[in-house]
Order: C-alpha cells, then sequence, then structure tokens
C-alpha cells in the first residue's frame, strides 16, 4: 500500500468553470507540457534525449490520469507497484517493467515522478521518462539481443524515492550511476528529467494560485470528460460491434527464430470497444518481448484514432473507461518474469501496423498502409585515439504509410516528436563520418499514394570498435492497401575497408568494426495506398527529378519516360491498359505473399537465410 501525506486534508471541490477559463488553463498546461520539453534538451547530455528527443512528458491530475501529455499515464501503473508514503519535495524514479506494471517496458527508460503539493495539499502530478544511453548489462547500450532474461539487462531500479523532502539521495544515485558505462550522461540526463518535472510542478502551481484548486480542478476533469466524449464518438464511429481480426508479424528474435505472430480481434459492445490479442505468439526467449500495459495499448488506440478523425481533439486519458485490452500471460506481449524486455521496440512498431489493419478494414478509403513499422537503432562503441571511452546510440528513421491524405513522408520518425541527430553532431562527439544520408528510391510502395521512402546512411567508422543492429522489417513487408504496393525492406551492409561486403543481419551485436570500414544502415519503406495506375503521371515524373523514384521504378505505376525526362503519353495508356488487364481487381492488402512463400523467397532476395520456426 501507498500513501500521499498531505498536511491540508480538505478535499477538492468540484465547480463550475466558464469555457473562457477552461481554455486559458488548458492552454497553459499545454504550454507547461511543451516547456517540460525545451528544459529537458537544454539541459541533458546524451543525444538521443538532447537532440533526438527520446522522452515522454505529461502532467496528470492527483488520480494520476495524464490531462496533457504524450505518451498516456503511466502513474496507475506505478501506483499499484509502489509500497510507502508520498510527501511533498519527493521524487521518485524506477526503470523496472516488473515492478511498476510496465508503466515503462524496458530498462533503459527511466521513469521520474513528481507529486505536486499547493499549501500542504496534493492537487497533480508531473512525470517524464527518457531513455538512457547505457543501463549497464551484457552489451554497451544495454539492449542485448540474446539476453533471456532481465537481469542480464542492466541495473534494475525498483521504484524509489531519489528525493525525499527536497533533499537528493546521493548514496542511491551514485549507487545507481555505478552500474552504468556513461554515468556522466546518465547523471546530466537523469537530472534534466528531475528539472523538467520540476518545471511543470511550477507551473501547475502558479496557475492553480491564479484561479484556485478548485476551478483548477474541474478544470482538469472538464479536459478530460471532453476526451470521454470525443473519443466516445470516435469509438462508436470506427469501431463494429462483429468482430474482426488482424495479424502481423515480427520478422525474427535475433537468435535465428521466427517470425512471430501478433493477431488480435476486436469488437464493440455497447460504447466500449474491446481488443483481445488471444492468438498472439507465446513470449520469446530473446530480448524481443514487449511487456504491453493495457492503459498503455489504449493510448495507442486513442493516439491513433485521434489523429486520424482529428487532430484538434485534446489527447489524454479521459476515455479509457471506453476500452478494455485482453493480452494473454505468457505471450509476446505479457511475457511471465524473468523475460527479457529490452529489445521491445519492434513489437511496439508493431502495433501500430496491427490497429492500422483492425481499423481500415471497415473503412478502406480511410486507413493507411504499413510503415509505423519499427525503430531501428545502431550502436557504436570502442575507445578512440585517446583512449577515451565512447558509445553512440542513434534511432533510424523509415518510410511513412502511403495515406488518404497523400503520400508518406520519406524517412520519418516512428513517433512525431523525434528528430534525427544532426550529422554534423554525430561526426562532431564520435570517431565516424557520415558520407550518406539520403533516401531510397523506390523503396516506397507503389500506389495513387505512394509509401514514403526509406533512408540510407552511410557510417564510415573512424575506429576500431563494435557495431550492434536493432531493426525489423528485413524478412516480412510494410504491406500496401487498397492495390498500393509493399515498400521496400530493410538492409544492412558493411563494406571493409578491405573491399569485402557482408550483408548483416537486422539483429545482431559484437560485430567488430575497423577503421575505414562503411555501415550501409537501409530502412524499409512505406506501404502504398491505392491504385498506382491512377496517379497522375505528372506526380511520377516530379518524384523522378526529385530522385525519389526511377525511370524503371515508374513503370510499376505504368508510367513511361522518354529519354529527354518528358511522359510517353501514348506508351503509358497502353502499359497501364496491360497491368490493369493482368491484374484483376486490386486488394484490400498486400502482404508480398504468404509467410511461407516469404521465407522461401528469403535467401534469394534478402542474401540471409529465413529464420526457423520458434519453439514454444
Amino acid at each position: 500500500m501507498n500513501k500521499i501525506i498531505e498536511t491540508n486534508s480538505t478535499p477538492l471541490k468540484r465547480v463550475d468553470a466558464d469555457t473562457v477559463t477552461v481554455d486559458i488553463i488548458e492552454n497553459a498546461l499545454k504550454n507547461a507540457r511543451e516547456e517540460m520539453d525545451a528544459v529537458l534538451f537544454r539541459t541533458a547530455m546524451s543525444p538521443g534525449i538532447r537532440e533526438q528527443g527520446d522522452c515522454f512528458p505529461m502532467i496528470a491530475n492527483r488520480d494520476g490520469k495524464m490531462v496533457v501529455g504524450q505518451f498516456g499515464s503511466f502513474i496507475h501503473g506505478f501506483m499499484e507497484a509502489f509500497t510507502g508514503q508520498m510527501e511533498e519535495g519527493d521524487v521518485l524514479l524506477t526503470n523496472d517493467p516488473y515492478m511498476c506494471n510496465a508503466a515503462v517496458s524496458h530498462l533503459p527508460d527511466w521513469l521520474v515522478l513528481v507529486p505536486i503539493f499547493r499549501e500542504g495539499r496534493h492537487i497533480a502530478w508531473s512525470a517524464m521518462f527518457g531513455h538512457m544511453s547505457d543501463n549497464g548489462g551484457m552489451v554497451p547500450g544495454s539492449i542485448p539481443i540474446k539476453a533471456e532474461s532481465i537481469f542480464q539487462e542492466g541495473i534494475r531500479i525498483p521504484p524509489t524515492k531519489l528525493y525525499k523532502k527536497g533533499v537528493l539521495q546521493t548514496d542511491i544515485l551514485e549507487l545507481i550511476l555505478h552500474n552504468v558505462r556513461t554515468p556522466q550522461w546518465n547523471r546530466f540526463d537523469l537530472n534534466a528529467l528531475v528539472a523538467a518535472c520540476n518545471t511543470a510542478s511550477k507551473r501547475v502551481i502558479e496557475i492553480a494560485d491564479r484561479f484556485g484548486d478548485d476551478v483548477f480542478y474541474s478544470t482538469m476533469e472538464v479536459m478530460l470528460e471532453r476526451n470521454h466524449t470525443a473519443m466516445s464518438a470516435i469509438i462508436n464511429m470506427l469501431v463494429p460491434e462483429e468482430p474482426r481480426v488482424f495479424e502481423d508479424y515480427l520478422c525474427d528474435d535475433g537468435v535465428g527464430k521466427g517470425p512471430y505472430k501478433i493477431r488480435c480481434k476486436m469488437w464493440r459492445e455497447g460504447d466500449k470497444a474491446i481488443f483481445d490479442f488471444d492468438g498472439t505468439d507465446p513470449q520469446a526467449k530473446s530480448s524481443i518481448n514487449f511487456y504491453l500495459n493495457e492503459d498503455m495499448f489504449k493510448m495507442f488506440f486513442g493516439s491513433f484514432t485521434i489523429n486520424l478523425v482529428d487532430p484538434q481533439i485534446l489527447f489524454n486519458d479521459g476515455f479509457y473507461d471506453l476500452v478494455d485490452v485482453r493480452i494473454p500471460q505468457g505471450s509476446l506481449l505479457k511475457p511471465n518474469y524473468p523475460a527479457a524486455l529490452s529489445g521491445r521496440t519492434h513489437a511496439l512498431g508493431r502495433i501500430f501496423d496491427v490497429m492500422g489493419g483492425l481499423l481500415g478494414q471497415g473503412a478502406p478509403e480511410a486507413m493507411n498502409a504499413a510503415g509505423f513499422s519499427d525503430s531501428p537503432h545502431l550502436f557504436y562503441s570502442g575507445y578512440d585515439d585517446k583512449g577515451e571511452w565512447f558509445q553512440l546510440f542513434q534511432i533510424g528513421f523509415g518510410g511513412i504509410p502511403g495515406r488518404p491524405a497523400g503520400d508518406g513522408p520519406d524517412g520519418h520518425s516512428l513517433w512525431p516528436g523525434f528528430t534525427n541527430v544532426p550529422n554534423e553532431f554525430i561526426e562532431a562527439y564520435f570517431p565516424l563520418r557520415v558520407e550518406a544520408y539520403e533516401t531510397i528510391p523506390d523503396s516506397g510502395g507503389v500506389g495513387l499514394h505512394r509509401g514514403g521512402n526509406g533512408l540510407s546512411v552511410g557510417y564510415r567508422f573512424l575506429n576500431d570498435g563494435q557495431i550492434a543492429i536493432h531493426d525489423d522489417r528485413w524478412l516480412t513487408y510494410p504491406w500496401g492497401v487498397n492495390g498500393g504496393a509493399p515498400g521496400m525492406r530493410s538492409t544492412k551492409l558493411l563494406q571493409r575497408a578491405d573491399g569485402s561486403e557482408e550483408t548483416l543481419p537486422a539483429k545482431c551485436e559484437g560485430i567488430e568494426v575497423k577503421k575505414g570500414d562503411i555501415l550501409y544502415f537501409n530502412t524499409w519503406g512505406g506501404g502504398g495506398w491505392g491504385d498506382p495506375l491512377l496517379r497522375e503521371p505528372q506526380l511520377v515524373l516530379d518524384d523522378i527529378n526529385r530522385s525519389l523514384v526511377t525511370i524503371q521504378g515508374a513503370l510499376g505505376y505504368g508510367v513511361v519516360i522518354n529519354d529527354d525526362l518528358t511522359i510517353n503519353v501514348e506508351a503509358t495508356a497502353d502499359l497501364r491498359a496491360k497491368m490493369a488487364a493482368e491484374r484483376g481487381d486490386v486488394s484490400l492488402f498486400d502482404f508480398g505473399g504468404d509467410i511461407a512463400d516469404i521465407k522461401a523467397r528469403s535467401m534469394q532476395e534478402t542474401n540471409l537465410p529465413a529464420p526457423q520456426p520458434p519453439e514454444f
């Protein structure tokens, strides 16, 4: 049991708040949430947080429901696991999914929570978690592919008071930092997380000072109720009473087994949407398991549908009672302790493709293709010429799917708030040179709306060291919809300084690299949307002129380009008529073949052997 100690026990009261006041407080809270990011980015040290923005802030009401934020509330899961008392000035820290009901889903994510008090009364929460560059464990970066237990993935921090009544617990902090490879970065990043939460606390108190605790409390309730009303309408519009089923796959587990199936059935009972993951494969022996907190999936669903229907709707936790999530214990999405969890990014990304496939079946004209498929990672570590340790953690970007609204963006992040680390920053702080940074022509699936192209980044290593790669969609395809074709799969090519070449698996670690070696880190493209034979030929030519599509690739749209880079109108009409006759009716989904066919073609198409069936 836990208890929040208040010196002022007067209960907060629900009062009427006029719409102008509600709008002022709502925008003030949104600004405070943005200020959390600004403080973090200016004071963190690691490029993953400082430059890339791998963090998730929020401000919640006193019950722990996120009112403004990015990732949905994780306070409920934390509070269920935490035992002890919380007082004004306390700052709590954890990173262990098994100790906080998967409020965070792997150990590198360090979660900071601050209970906000005004005049002795608890009125709200601020919280943020960020991905640390290292958490100890078997490998630099703390995402060991071959881990079979969470004990191999680094230090586990149970829900702990980092600050007690405003006093830093230095011994606890030093114990934690003693177990990581990048203590200076972690120290600065953790301080930045705390500073961001304290900034939000200050802004919340200022708002309550101006309007009063009861008006502030009541306004947060109104903001949650508005979201509840909007999501109720969205659920009734998008989720049918008749069940729908969709399946997608993780390509492999990094140790030779795969693919792993994620299966979800969706239906509606009254106003409640139900998602049942029965039929998802059992947990893996390696680290690709994703401990999916039910509230986190609700957040994914709410964020996905709100952005689909009306991005102006304020996203928060007000709708959670409208969604029922059922995840089998012992499955890939709810593994049994102490299963390894560090490589959970692949399944996390695939959840968005699954949701798109489920929701889109009832409204094909409004659905996206696949392409939110993963969040590729590169690690590079070793000792530089001065004998100092270096360690790079880099998130790559793939192609965003083709959409009803238009083409998918090229080389964009899974998370809208993420940005690429500037190449100049990487070259200044790490012994490598970025020799290529470009989109891959034709990697986006053809369609009326083209899938976004993947990226090819060429890293030349300037010191001997080791690399690790975490990616997926090398075997299965980012599928196309409504006649659109799948996007191109990811590839990783290592060109040695001696002239030899090596195709690397999408998941590998401990790869020795030498000075002068170049890694071409190529990500997947997004699936295409709609019939490519209906795309305006001029748009195809425009893409050719922008090096997004090749002349050969234009033939996938049935467009013939002359040698002088003009459209051959007559040949285009003839080719399109021939392609339409040979193809027949377009299909709702194009997966690039069934799993058996894809595996049979693996060696020929990818230069990598197909994974063996998992043993459960």
